[in-house]
C-alpha cells in the first residue's frame, strides 16, 4: 500500500524534485510507502490473531519470577485481569496509571487496559513525590498499579505523603483534595504473598482486582473490545526529560501496534525469535519496541531483571538462547565492559535495536563482532512518534549501517527544514526533521498550545532534532536544535564531535555540550569516561582533535568522569551535566581541563 504521492515525486525513489534553472536540485524530502499494509486493527484484536496461530509458544519468560507463560496462558490472564479491571469499574477512556519497574504484572496491565480502552499511563520508577505529582495530576490518573518500593523509592510512604487520605480509605475507594481524579490505587508486589501487602490501609491489592473478575463474563469483555476504535487513546507516556520537563504524549493503538508491527518486520521477527528486553517497560522503547513488537508477531517476551543489571542480561542472553537484545548504547557500553563478558556465550544473538542516543560507529562495530549480533539496527525517533521514525536495514551497506538511522519505515513521510524559514532544504543540509504519518501522536494531554507548537497546520511534528538526508533518504543526526552550540556565529553540532573523540582508543563514553562564554557566546566542553583502567589526559584529547576537526570544534573544556547524570532508560541528561559545570566553574570551585 503505497499512500499519497504528491506532485513532482518521483515514486521509485521517494524523492521531491524541484526544477530550476540549475536543473533537478533533490530536496530532502522522503515518503515511504510499503508493499505491507498498515495493521487496521486494535491491540486487542491482532493480539487474539497471534494467540490462535501460536497458542503453545512461550510468549513471555521472566526470569526475576522464575514464571513461563505461553501465548494461550498469557492471553488468559490478561483476559481475567480486564474482567477484573471492568468489575473494579474502569471503562474506556479512564486513565490506569502504572508505577514499577520491569514484572510480568506490568506487561498484563499493559495488555489488559489495551482489551478495555483504557488509557495506561506509564510513569517512571525514578520519580520522586514531586515528579509524581506532577504525572499523576498531568494525565488526570483515576487509577494507580503501584510496587511497594524501588531502590532507596519507598513508593508506599511517598503516596501517603501525597495523598494524606490513603492512611483513612475504606475498601480502596479514595477522595483526594490534591488529586481529585484518584479513586483507587492497587498495590502489588511480585514478590510477596497477598498477606503481607494487606498491611498497608487504604490501598487495594492486585488480588482484590482479580478477585471481581468472575462478576464480568467473557461475553461482555468481547462485547467491550468490538466497541474500540484503532483510533482510540490508548497511551500517555512522558517524555524522558533530556532536556527539561515532561509533556505527557497521547497515543492510539493505530499508532503504537503498526510502530511495533513494522519494527518487528524490520527485525524478521517470528515465533523463533526470543527478545532479551533491558530496556524499561514504562518507556516506549520497552512498552512498544520490546514488548508490542514481540507480541505482534509470535516472538517471545525474555524479561531479563527488574530494572538494568548487566550481568543479568548477558547471563539471560546465553540461558535462554535469545536471538536479540535492545538497548541505548550505554547499555551496550556496559555489556561489552563487563569482566564477566568473556565468559558469556552470547553466540545465539542475530538481531536487535541500538536507540535512544547517538549509537558511535566503533559502537556499532564491537557489538557486531565481539557480542556475535550481526544484524543489529539502529534506530531513531521519539515518544511522540510511537516512537520510531527510522531504522537501518540488515541488507544496507555496512557504512550505512553504522553512520547513519536509516531511512523512514513504511508509511511515513520526513523531511528536514531550514530552522529559521521552514523551507525544506537540500539533501545533505543540515536542517530539523519532520515527521507526517500514522505515527505522529494525537497531542500532548491537556495541553493544545504545546500540541500546536509540535504539530504543524499541515500535520508536520517537528522533532526539534537536527540531520541531513541523503538522496536515498537515509538520515544522519547531527544534534538537538536546543543543544547547537553557537560559538562566535560558526554553528556547532555535539554530535559530529562525540563520533569523532569516540574514535579514540581510551574513550568509552563522551558527552558534548555548550557553556556560556563572555567572549563567544558559548565554548564547547566535553565530558568523557575512559575505558575501565586507562589514563588519558586533556593534552592527549586536543592532540587527536587537531588536524581532524575544525579548530573551532575542539572543545576548550574537557572533564573526565566516572559516570553521567542519566535518565533511568540511560539517556544522558546534558542539561543537568551543563548545569554542574556552570554551577562549578561561577563558584570558581574548578577550571581545570580549560585551556
Amino acid at each position: 500500500m503505497g499512500g499519497r504521492y504528491i506532485e513532482n515525486l518521483n515514486i521509485k525513489s521517494g524523492i521531491k524534485n524541484k526544477h530550476s534553472g540549475m536543473g533537478i536540485m533533490r530536496k530532502s524530502y522522503f515518503h515511504s510507502g510499503g508493499a505491507v499494509p498498515l495493521v487496521g486493527l486494535t491491540i486487542p484484536e491482532h493480539f487474539a490473531q497471534i494467540v490462535k496461530r501460536f497458542p503453545d509458544r512461550e510468549a513471555v519468560v521472566s526470569i526475576p519470577q522464575k514464571k513461563r507463560l505461553t501465548y494461550a496462558d498469557l492471553s488468559g490472564a490478561i483476559d481475567f485481569l480486564a474482567r477484573g479491571l471492568l468489575a473494579s469499574g474502569f471503562s474506556k477512556g479512564d486513565r490506569i496509571g502504572i508505577w514499577s519497574t520491569n514484572n510480568l504484572e506490568w506487561l498484563l496491565l499493559q495488555m489488559a487496559t489495551a482489551r478495555i480502552g483504557a488509557i495506561l499511563v506509564t510513569i517512571n520508577p525514578a520519580y520522586r513525590v514531586k515528579e509524581l505529582a506532577y504525572a499523576l495530576r498531568r494525565s488526570e490518573v483515576q487509577g494507580l498499579f503501584v510496587i511497594p518500593s524501588f531502590r532507596s523509592s519507598d513508593y508506599v510512604s511517598m503516596l501517603v505523603e501525597l495523598v494524606p487520605e490513603l492512611k483513612d480509605a475504606k475498601g480502596g475507594e479514595l477522595k483526594s483534595r490534591t488529586l481529585p481524579f484518584l479513586r483507587r490505587v492497587v498495590l502489588y508486589d511480585p514478590a510477596a504473598p497477598p498477606e503481607t501487602q494487606r498491611l498497608h490501609t487504604g490501598f487495594n491489592i492486585w488480588a482484590d482486582i482479580l478477585a471481581q473478575a468472575p462478576s464480568i463474563s467473557p461475553e461482555e469483555l468481547d462485547r467491550v473490545t468490538a466497541s474500540l476504535d484503532m483510533d482510540d487513546s490508548i497511551n500517555i507516556q512522558y517524555t524522558s526529560g533530556t532536556t527539561g520537563y515532561p509533556k505527557a504524549v497521547v497515543l492510539s493503538h493505530h499508532n503504537i501496534l503498526n510502530n511495533a508491527y513494522f519494527a518487528g518486520l524490520a527485525m524478521h521477527f517470528t515465533e523463533e525469535d526470543r527478545l532479551c528486553v533491558s530496556v524499561p517497560f514504562y518507556h516506549c522503547f520497552g512498552m512498544v519496541l520490546a514488548n508490542l513488537a514481540c507480541l505482534s508477531h509470535g516472538a517471545c517476551v525474555i524479561m531479563a531483571c527488574e530494572h538494568f543489571n548487566v550481568l543479568e542480561v548477558l547471563r539471560a542472553i546465553e540461558a535462554e538462547k535469545c536471538t536479540a537484545l535492545h538497548g541505548v548504547p550505554t547499555m551496550f557500553i556496559a555489556e561489552l565492559e563487563h569482566p564477566e563478558f568473556m565468559n558469556i556465550d552470547t553466540s545465539t544473538l542475530r538481531t536487535g535495536i541500538m536507540a535512544g542516543a547517538p549509537c558511535p560507529p566503533s559502537l556499532v562495530k564491537r557489538v557486531m563482532e565481539e557480542m556475535h549480533c550481526p544484524e543489529i539496527l539502529i534506530g531513531y525517533g521519539e515518544t511522540e512518534a510511537s516512537p520510531l521514525t527510522h531504522l537501518t536495514s540488515r541488507d544496507d551497506s555496512l557504512e550505512r549501517r553504522i553512520m547513519t538511522v536509516g531511512s523512514n519505515l513504511p508509511h511515513q513521510e520526513v523531511k528536514v527544514v531550514d530552522v529559521a524559514t521552514g523551507e525544506t532544504v537540500p539533501s545533505g543540509q543540515t536542517g530539523e526533521i519532520c515527521f507526517r504519518g500514522y505515527h505522529v501522536m494525537k497531542g500532548y494531554y491537556g495541553d493544545p498550545e504545546a500540541t500546536k507548537a509540535a504539530i504543524d497546520r499541515n500535520g508536520w511534528l517537528h522533532s526539534g532534532d537536527l540531520g541531513t538526508m541523503d538522496a536515498d533518504g537515509y538520515v544522519h543526526i547531527t544534534g538537538r536544535l536546543k543543544e547547537m552550540i553557537i560559538r562566535g556565529g560558526e554553528n556547532i553540532y555535539p554530535c559530529e564531535i562525540e563520533e569523532f573523540i569516540y574514535n579514540h582508543p581510551k574513550v568509552a563514553e563522551v558527552a558534548v555540550f555548550g557553556i556560556p562564554d563572555d567572549y563567544y557566546g558559548e565554548e564547547i566542553m566535553a565530558w568523557i569516561k575512559p575505558h575501565a583502567g586507562e589514563k588519558v589526559t586533556e593534552q592527549e584529547i586536543r592532540g587527536f582533535c587537531q588536524g581532524n576537526l575544525a579548530h573551532f570544534k575542539i572543545p576548550r573544556c574537557i572533564w573526565f568522569v566516572e559516570k553521567f547524570p542519566m535518565t533511568v532508560t540511560g539517556k544522558l541528561q546534558k542539561f543537568r551535566m551543563q548545569e554542574i559545570a556552570i554551577e562549578k566553574m561561577t563558584k570558581g570551585t574548578t577550571k581545570a581541563g580549560c585551556d
